[in-house]
């Protein structure tokens, strides 16, 4: 057994003897004493303790991802590159900007902030574009702050890029990503693909195979993935997770592609990836890829974790249902294939076998006569959990409604489709009385609970509404236009 190896401030740090749970965050400040990173909510909601991961890429390049560190275990960043508020020196734009505009009044939330716009400076000073003030503000949607206000924040992420390109994070060799890059190409024990585990309850396979023949021997290990959601059961229910296999070391599982007319999105890709991917075929999917969550959560969190999760207010599984997608599972050298509606069985159960893992999502690729439309209600605009989520989709031939798939999620203990409402548009003409006769079936489809985030009459409402508005959105004659859809189309 080895230590747990990562590069921190230019050299390779070897942490032992700590449990496989120990965050990110809490070895930052009680072990490293780097204590401008911040811990908030400790549940990935606030962003003050916003770090930046560093992966070695197969083009000798170092790829940097924002993660909030608080809800990431310590043994993820085995073989990585870690950089914090402190590595940046004071001298970054996103430091220099923020003390410009007075982007800063407590300090508390500021670290997390930085950290969130250096990651964004990094990938637009890389791909030299210069992103709106819409794309900072995506970007940020994680960081919350209570006492300066939102816009001079903003200001300073579009200042920073008036500054001098040759300030970001890679232009020097003193500077974080030279430093990291140079350590991660020294040090060959970090990327040995042979090399025994760090952790003797923490597991990473390196390769699928690995993976399935480590589950089917200890079925009752914790498969973790992005650790958005079991980082939770640790610092919040202090639950005992015992062995725990990390699929995060599984490149075929990161693989995202397209075969015989279906895009296939591995297990192990991200929520960032997965959503864009989708949004390619399905631009109406792009606005709920930017509201689930905030960007260092999709970056850390995956699709097929969501899924496989099964909560019934996930943002992903209306959208993937409404487009008839399937759910690979594997066990052992065994592969089997299910729509992904069947995979659901009540609330948290689903179809899963002892020793059986999500190993890719399949979604079919759009054709001509297709139609979707996606909808989140929440009580933030972002980063906020659904009350209320649909996917909605149909296939006409002149106007004529040839098939529909209305999947809600809130509605019921598991994310389901709406059989009477698709039934009483099927084979009929896309008209207002057709929509009408939807809407009024959907009462008998769902008999919604209330609870904190939305009340049972509220979700009946609701949901009947967004069939309204599917109908406004693409009726024949005079369908709404962009501007009239979403406040930022304007």
């Amino acid at each position: 057994m080895r230590p747990i190896r990562f590069v921190h401030q230019g050299r390779t740090v070897s942490v032992d003897g700590l449990p496989a749970t120990t965050s990110v965050l809490a070895w930052l400040r009680e072990q490293a004493r780097c204590t401008g990173t911040k811990e908030g909510c400790n549940e990935g909601d606030c962003g003050a303790c916003t770090v930046l991961v560093g992966n070695l890429q197969a083009d000798g390049t170092v790829g940097w991802q924002p993660i909030n560190s608080c809800i990431q275990f310590l043994p993820t960043l085995d073989g990585k590159a870690l950089v914090t508020v402190e590595d940046l020196g004071g001298g970054h734009p996103a430091q220099q900007a923020l003390v410009a505009c007075h982007g800063s009044q407590c300090g508390f939330c500021t670290p997390g902030f930085v950290m969130s716009l250096a990651a964004c400076h990094q990938r637009h000073a890389a791909a030299g574009t210069t992103p709106s003030r819409r794309q900072i503000a995506d970007d940020l949607s994680g960081n919350l702050c209570r006492c300066t206000g939102y816009r001079p924040i903003l200001d300073a992420g579009q200042q920073m890029f008036e500054r001098s390109r040759s300030q970001q994070l890679d232009s020097a060799a003193d500077s974080p990503t030279a430093m990291a890059l140079a350590a991660l190409q020294a040090d060959a024990p970090l990327h040995d693909p042979a090399a025994t585990p760090p952790h003797r309850p923490f597991q990473a396979p390196r390769s699928v195979e690995a993976l399935a023949a480590l589950l089917a021997a200890r079925p009752q290990a914790r498969l973790l993935a992005g650790c958005t959601d079991i980082g939770l059961w640790v610092n919040k229910q202090f639950r005992e997770l015992g062995e725990i296999v990390y699929l995060g070391e599984v490149a075929e599982l990161k693989r995202i592609g397209e075969a015989g007319g279906w895009l296939q999105i591995g297990a192990g890709a991200s929520l960032e990836a997965a959503w864009d991917a989708l949004a390619r075929h399905w631009p109406a999917a792009r606005e709920m890829g930017l509201r689930f969550a905030s960007r260092p959560i999709r970056e850390a969190g995956t699709m097929g974790g969501n899924v496989a999760n099964g909560s019934p207010i996930g943002d992903s599984a209306p959208v993937l249902i409404a487009l008839g997608a399937q759910v690979v599972l594997r066990r052992g050298e065994v592969q089997r294939t299910l729509a992904l509606q069947d995979f659901y069985l009540d609330y948290m159960k689903n179809q899963l076998q002892p020793g059986e893992f999500v190993e890719a999502l399949r979604v079919p690729l759009p054709a001509a006569d297709e139609t979707l439309r996606v909808y989140k209600l929440s009580k933030r605009y972002d980063c906020d959990i659904s009350g209320l989520a649909a996917g909605l989709w149909l296939k006409r031939t002149d106007d004529t409604v040839v098939d529909a798939r209305f999947a809600f999620g809130g509605m019921a203990a598991i994310v389901r489709r709406a059989a009477g409402a698709e039934a009483a548009v099927r084979g009929q003409r896309w008209t207002e009385s057709t929509v009408q006769a939807a809407m009024t079936a959907l009462d008998h489809d769902f008999q919604p609970l209330s609870d904190l985030r939305a009340s049972a009459g509220y979700r009946r409402r609701a949901a009947r509404n967004l069939l309204q508005r599917l109908w406004l959105e693409t009726r024949a004659a005079e369908p709404l236009a962009a501007d009239r859809i979403s406040v930022w189309s304007a």
